[in-house]
């Protein structure tokens, strides 16, 4: 039988390395479908229940391997479906190429079944390389670029075949005008600073007394660096919370998240210094950096486009942070005053204090943080993390402490509901041998978390370890829009839009062969995680949680408890319980010991 253009791409897929496509069938893509079972189902197929989160599973993929995720949808609803996933991946710079169905090229522009402007539709989420394949010569060059652009872009692309091509007998460009040939392979660009622009920062840096980093996903590969400039400085340093594996949290100069999610100490790290230095990292939030005139500044990130971002900064280095840094520490001086370093030190160790006595505040029924805070010390070494966004992102982010080797990630920049539990699907075939945990909110569990559920399950069989946990807060509200309502629109809980309605997830869990706890006294937390990891097969912990314990800010601001008291004072129907709570928990950053 002729090579066919589907043939030919998998093909290709295959000669760059891809082992797993993230996808769900329809029509549009019948002609791949086909080639995928000529092909002996070689790269994987990777049956989703739905396109969106077979792109957060592209997304989890790439993040924890490393390489290139790949996706594929059908033409019309399935690539609209695709969509949301792909922006999570664009926003958070992850690389994945997705391969998209169109109906018939005689039957574009005809209103017909399922066909939508798809180059319209894809030219923002894939505005760095977007293309239609119209007749296959343009392959392998369209495929190949797309690969290329998307991992050294860290972005995301895509491809349009539409269906009548895909049944096309392949034909390769040949040596002829028009025709674009094109080769495999892409070799790591190097990118480093000048001798001058090295220089400038090391004035900055050695002129400063109070030096504070900030360190995003970009210094994941520089922990070394990281942690002998820290030292050489008398720095403290504070993540972003894309860059929260890049450096461990029981170094005791890591003050741990920065912002809305972060911790005291990284406030105080920012409030106090006279010097930043950031490294790999776009943190938006500028209010959380230091006032404009307080401090110098040095930036050091590998993509010129997001240089000199976010703050004034005095020395903008563009270059791959462990190679600056190598470069850049021969010409910092080390400083001798370590009292600045003492200070962020003893900042950290008095807030994992009041974490510890805020994670033990009575609740009803179980204190979302205790369930974080007695995790923590019993993750295993190779753990990998995935979180949700909304209130379980505030406790990964300021209870859970990793250590070297271990791995997290959720959805930083599109902060969007429903990447945890596919982004545990991705982790686990980019990495079948290590347990993966999920904290996932009952909304996104709702939402599509309970379809993913069915995902894991099925493919469990077939990983080296099977452990999957994925840790469900079952508050019965949207709990951190609630919050959001009242300490920024002066607005009591809205009962319509927020409560959402009791649903059995261990019970859901244990119907479909997995195991199911459920745990709604504190005292029986422990007990539940130790059960889940020394499970041979997935498992869903059903952790029921109070809803009144307040996801606090690092510094709550006046107009923000102005307005969390109009909400309660017009009506809302947990004020007294918001008022108890928030009560209990800030009154632990005050108290010498105890609960």
């Amino acid at each position: 039988m002729a090579e066919l253009v589907s043939d030919y791409i998998l093909k290709r897929l295959r000669e760059w390395g891809v082992d797993h496509v993230f996808s769900y069938a329809g029509d549009g893509i019948n002609g791949l479908l086909a080639a995928w079972d000529r092909a002996e189902n070689k790269p994987r197929f990777i049956q989703s229940r739905h396109e969106e989160l077979a792109a957060f599973e592209a997304t989890g993929y790439a993040k924890f391997s490393g390489r290139v995720g790949v996706c594929a949808a059908t033409s019309g609803p399935g690539a609209i479906h695709l969509l949301n996933g792909l922006y999570d991946a664009k926003l958070d710079h992850v690389p994945v190429v997705a391969i998209i169905g169109q109906t018939a090229r005689s039957a574009m522009g005809g209103s017909y079944q399922q066909e939508v402007d798809l180059m319209s539709l894809y030219k923002d989420v894939a505005s760095d390389y977007l293309q239609m394949v119209t007749v296959p010569e343009q392959l392998p060059n369209v495929l190949d670029r797309a690969m290329r652009t998307a991992a050294s872009r860290r972005t995301v692309t895509a491809i349009i075949v539409p269906a009548d091509v895909q049944e096309l007998e392949y034909s390769p460009p040949e040596h002829e005008f028009k025709m674009v040939p094109s080769s495999l392979g892409m070799p790591a660009p190097q990118s480093t600073p000048s001798a001058e622009g090295l220089a400038e920062a090391a004035e900055v840096l050695n002129s400063g007394e109070r030096v504070a980093m900030l360190i995003g996903q970009g210094a994941r590969g520089a922990a070394d660096e990281v942690v002998e400039m820290a030292d050489k400085l008398g720095a403290g340093v504070a993540k972003a919370l894309l860059g929260k594996d890049a450096l461990p949290d029981d170094l005791p100069f890591v003050t741990g998240a920065i912002g809305l999610l972060g911790t005291r100490p990284s406030y105080e790290l920012m409030q106090d210094c006279d010097t930043l230095l950031v490294v790999g990292s776009s943190f938006p939030y500028t209010q959380f950096m230091p006032e404009f005139g307080q401090a110098r500044a040095v930036q050091i990130d590998i993509d010129p486009t997001m240089i000199g971002m976010r703050y004034p900064f005095e020395c903008n280095l563009v270059g791959d942070s462990a190679e600056t840094l190598r470069m850049l520490l021969p010409l910092v001086e080390r400083k001798t005053d370590r009292s600045w370093r003492e200070k962020v030190e003893d900042n950290v160790e008095r807030w994992q204090e009041v974490m510890e006595r805020r994670a033990h505040v009575d609740a009803d029924p179980v204190n979302p943080e205790r369930v974080f805070h007695e995790l923590s010390p019993m993750l295993p070494d190779d753990v990998i993390v995935t979180a949700d966004s909304g209130s379980v992102a505030n406790w990964y982010a300021r209870h859970l402490k990793f250590r070297k080797g271990m791995r997290g990630s959720l959805s930083g920049t599109l902060a969007t509901m429903c990447p945890g539990a596919p982004y545990a699907t991705g982790a686990k075939f980019a990495h079948p041998d290590r347990p993966v945990i999920a904290f996932v909110g009952d909304g996104a569990m709702q939402m599509s978390g309970l379809n993913e559920l069915i995902t894991i399950g099925h493919y469990a069989k077939e990983w080296d370890n099977p452990q999957v946990i994925v840790a469900v807060l079952n508050n019965g509200d949207l709990n951190q829009v609630t919050w959001e309502l009242r300490a920024m629109g002066d607005a009591p809980q809205f009962i319509p839009s927020q409560r959402i309605p009791d649903f059995p997830y261990a019970g859901f869990a244990e119907s479909i062969g997995m195991l199911g706890i459920k745990v709604d006294d504190p005292k029986d937390i422990k007990g539940a995680w130790e059960r889940a990891l020394a499970a041979d097969r997935p498992c869903v912990i059903e952790f029921v949680t109070d809803p009144t314990i307040p996801p606090i800010p690092p510094h709550a601001t006046l107009e923000q408890m102005e307005s969390v008291a109009k909400a309660l004072a017009k009506g809302d129907p947990e004020a007294w319980d918001v008022v108890k709570q928030g009560v209990k928990s800030k009154a632990q950053d005050f108290l010498p010991g105890g609960r």
